[in-house]
């Protein structure tokens, strides 16, 4: 486990997450997308089970049809959940994707969506329009904090490690608090990881804080507590970003780390596996 270190050392390791992204530039993910609608104007004129047959060889393009009907991320995922006891796009397109497109026909009106739209010619208003708002955003934002997490995850999984995502583990007198990632055997919480990513200032940054201020509170002894925190928001709360590290500094927490020092972060989480014999 590492030192607490200076805490003007700490700041200067934080990054930004999210970058201005030129509107017009094509991406890898945009040219995927273009690719997949190329094929998709292809099986419209069939009935659903061409459609069918497209989700299945597409299953990891889950963004077009939820956004073609209007679905955000978060509520195609609770939609999945509540009608096909799962919320992996992937999984039900691989394994019902007719089943999966019929659904989306009769709640979403999938088909006649996608036709209007795709028949439709865009003007420059419309590209505003759609542009305009929070929603791109909250996109960013949540992306932004969701790339932590991936990294955690990942790193997690490379060590051979049981884990889950985004839940809540069990310490002192019964009590709980919530984690990013949870490493252990189910029901025995042994590491725990906060993952948490601003490049803007708000309310969550305060309420990441608490978070992390009550996994601190609630862990039995044997339990280990880290922190990855990054992205320039905290820049602007530094009295927030320093409760954390008092904390790591009182040895409340185990480890505080950012996007540049994750191999370190990786050395600390295999260590830490090793003395739970978790590997």
């Amino acid at each position: 486990m590492s030192d607490a270190g200076e805490f003007d050392d700490y700041l200067s390791t934080l990054g930004r997450l999210t970058a201005h992204v030129d509107p017009t530039a094509s991406t890898p993910d945009a040219e995927k997308i273009v690719d997949a609608v190329e094929t998709l104007t292809e099986v419209l004129d069939t009935d659903l089970t061409g459609l069918a047959v497209w989700a299945r060889d597409h299953a990891d393009e889950d963004s077009i049809l939820r956004l073609a009907v209007g679905l955000s991320q978060e509520k195609l995922r609770n939609n999945l959940r509540h009608k096909f006891g799962t919320s992996s796009w992937q999984k039900v397109a691989r394994t019902q994707p007719y089943e999966l497109v019929s659904w989306m026909d009769r709640e979403f009106d999938l088909v006649r969506m996608l036709r209007v739209q795709m028949a439709r010619t865009y003007t420059f208003a419309d590209i505003l329009v759609a542009r305009s708002g929070t929603r791109a955003t909250a996109t960013r934002a949540g992306a932004s904090g969701r790339h932590i997490e991936d990294e955690i995850e990942a790193i997690a999984r490379d060590l051979g490690l049981p884990y889950v995502t985004r839940s809540r583990f069990s310490g002192r007198g019964g009590r709980d608090a919530p984690a990013d990632l949870i490493v252990g055997h189910e029901g025995a919480a042994d590491i725990v990881v906060a993952a948490k990513g601003f490049d803007s200032t708000g309310s969550k940054l305060t309420d990441a804080v608490r978070e992390i201020e009550e996994m601190a509170e609630v862990r039995l002894p044997r339990q280990v507590v880290l922190a990855v925190i990054d992205g320039i928001g905290w820049k602007s709360r530094q009295s927030d970003l320093r409760r954390i590290h008092q904390l790591w500094a009182d040895r409340q927490i185990d480890g505080m780390y950012t996007l540049a020092t994750l191999d370190t972060f990786r050395d600390d989480l295999a260590e830490f596996a090793r003395l739970h014999r978790l590997v």
